[in-house]
């Protein structure tokens, strides 16, 4: 129907003639001269129909938004005084000769623009609408150039796009899964795969050597701004390789896919250990633009008065820690300093303690602070070496258990950075390596930092032996404090994955029942192989500079994991129910027995 899209017009059309499809973006009466900006995914571009055109002229005075119409006409030039440097066709216009309205459309319920002020509610009750805004547009084909570079990449180094299922068993890998009940095998449910995790070591069981899936993985869990209950993941698995191949490889990956589409250049990614990070930072995914970082000081705290400080630092798990905010004594004002209090307090701590350096010579008077009173001259003294503190620096505290001081002080600082746009570069990118195989629940019980098919780096004997001492072979790609991946070498001998089982309380019984298939796999030549997986949603939304990966999908969920567009989850037919063998059983209304 068409010659050519709207957006692709320029001065080199000049007095050809063209035929456009697409939306009624505006349409203005100048004088007893029309004008329409006609819309298609290309862009717009501006067409003009006079007296001349006859019928056609009188059909563009009926013209509203977001009618569908069929132009054809000649591109001129603009006059100079009429060239619109905001628009890509600004330098032309299309002379309508021919008009065809295709559909007409009732008034929309939000402005189809850049600016809209809709809720998002709206948005997404009529998402088909607002997919034709320019923004969203643009982040749906920016996605698909994403996922076309890293198509191109994996190919050219060997690897083979392989599908693996979807209706699968439930597995354990650190959130709920979602359940579909099997009509044909009574009170037995498939569970739609939280990732293909298993799935993938079994194609390099069966020799695939090097795999690759864009693929749906599905987890029922609290969401977040950057967490969808459906998202989509990039998935490599590799046989023969080790970690540092591993990260080479993916590193080129990304690195190349910034330099193509964003003229980003990454030099080498920097590594850091888990526990580097922890300490400085608070966080196992750090933001390396943010110049701010945690200082252990809680050897220093051990004698003092203040039961706040003495008493993590005398707790084995405790942790007390320091992070100074230069010239923050200015930055900060006593009310921010208290909505920092209440938002650390999100994260379990019950305060945020602080000194203002007003003059570090005086130690006696040039300290500003409610707790500089419990604390001896000595520690004072030893604190600001320590930090390094200068006069006007500001220095905030975290004494809890290790986790909540980390986590606390951790999103702090993320937030400090925002805040205060602290940002040294624009991008950071770090390998993060040698994480904990395990880590304790509340409960005292081990539980896989990543998943319970990571190697470990010891021996069977040592692992069961020591099991907190363990580090894995595992490393997580972060950019500017996101995790775009994360990834491990695999356990690909039989008596390691179920000496791991063992650690995880998961016995001969139970292994047998849930992960049979595999460990009878690892009897039969298993090779060694890792393999790692990049969030798609989040690396777009990362890329693009979005505030939510729903503004990076075509059709997401709500924050309850709902669709206001479909009126998705939705109820079924009872007919439905019996055939699933399936009885729903509907809450007990207040007042009713």
């Amino acid at each position: 129907m068409r010659s050519h899209f709207c957006g692709t017009l320029n001065t080199t059309h000049i007095d050809q003639e063209v035929t456009l499809c697409g939306w009624a973006d505006r349409r203005r009466d100048h004088g007893g001269v029309i004008f329409i900006d006609l819309r298609d995914r290309e862009g717009i571009v501006q067409v003009v129909f006079d007296p001349d055109a006859g019928e056609y002229f009188q059909l563009a005075d009926r013209v509203r938004s977001e009618y569908v119409l069929k132009v054809t006409g000649r591109v001129r030039a603009r006059s100079p005084e009429t060239v619109n440097r905001e628009m890509a066709t600004g330098e032309i216009e299309v002379y309508g000769l021919n008009l065809e309205i295709l559909n007409a459309s009732e008034t929309p319920p939000f402005q189809l623009d850049a600016h809209t002020q809709v809720g998002e509610d709206v948005r997404l009750r009529y998402r088909y609408l607002d997919l034709r805004r320019p923004e969203m547009a643009k982040n749906l084909r920016f996605r698909s150039k994403v996922t076309s570079v890293i198509r191109s990449f994996l190919d050219s180094h060997d690897f083979v796009d392989v599908e693996t299922p979807i209706l699968t068993r439930e597995t354990p890998e650190g959130a709920r899964d979602y359940l579909v009940p099997s009509r044909t095998h009574e009170g037995k449910f498939f569970a739609l795969p939280q990732s293909p995790q298993l799935f993938k070591q079994l194609l390099m069981v069966a020799g695939m050597d090097r795999y690759y899936q864009i693929t749906k993985c599905f987890r029922d869990e609290d969401l977040r701004a950057d967490r969808q209950p459906e998202f989509t993941q990039i998935d490599l698995e590799v046989s023969f390789m080790d970690e540092n191949q591993i990260m080479s490889v993916t590193e080129e990956m990304v690195t190349q896919l910034f330099d193509q589409l964003l003229g980003v250049k990454f030099e080498k990614f920097p590594r850091m250990a888990w526990h580097e990070a922890m300490e400085r930072f608070g966080i196992d995914r750090p933001d390396l633009r943010i110049p701010l970082e945690l200082v252990e000081v809680k050897d220093l705290m051990k004698e003092v008065e203040f039961k706040v400080f003495s008493g993590p630092a005398t707790d084995p798990e405790g942790r007390v820690a320091a992070m100074k905010i230069p010239g923050g004594n200015d930055k900060l004002t006593r009310k921010q300093i208290d909505d920092y209090t209440k938002y650390v307090s999100i994260y379990g701590a019950r305060g945020l303690a602080y000194i203002k350096v007003n003059d570090k010579s005086d130690l006696d008077e040039g300290l500003q602070s409610p707790i500089v009173k419990f604390l001896p001259l000595s520690v004072r003294e030893k604190l600001l070496e320590r930090v390094g503190a200068e006069n006007g620096d500001l220095i905030f505290f975290g004494a809890d258990k290790a986790k909540i001081v980390n986590e606390a002080l951790g999103a702090l600082r993320n937030k400090l950075g925002a805040d205060l746009n602290l940002y040294t570069c624009e991008w950071a990118p770090l390998w993060v390596v040698d994480f904990p195989m395990f880590e304790k629940d509340a409960e005292g019980n081990w539980n896989s930092l990543h998943h319970p098919f990571t190697q470990p780096s010891c021996s069977v004997d040592e692992l069961a032996n020591n099991p907190g001492a363990a580090l894995s072979r595992a490393y997580d790609m972060v950019l500017n404090g996101t995790e775009l991946g994360g990834g491990s070498v695999r356990i690909h001998k039989q008596d390691m994955q179920q000496a791991v089982f063992r650690l995880l309380g998961i016995d001969e019984a139970a292994a047998q029942e849930k992960f049979g298939f595999l460990l009878d796999a690892l009897k039969y030549g298993c090779p060694p192989h890792g393999g790692l997986a990049f969030g798609l949603d989040r690396l777009v939304m990362l890329m693009l500079g979005a505030s939510s990966i729903r503004d990076v999908i075509a059709f997401p969920k709500t924050q309850s994991a709902a669709c206001v567009m479909t009126n998705a989850p939705g109820e079924v037919s009872a007919q439905q129910l019996k055939e699933l063998n399936i009885r729903v059983k509907k809450p007990v209304s207040a007042g009713t027995e």
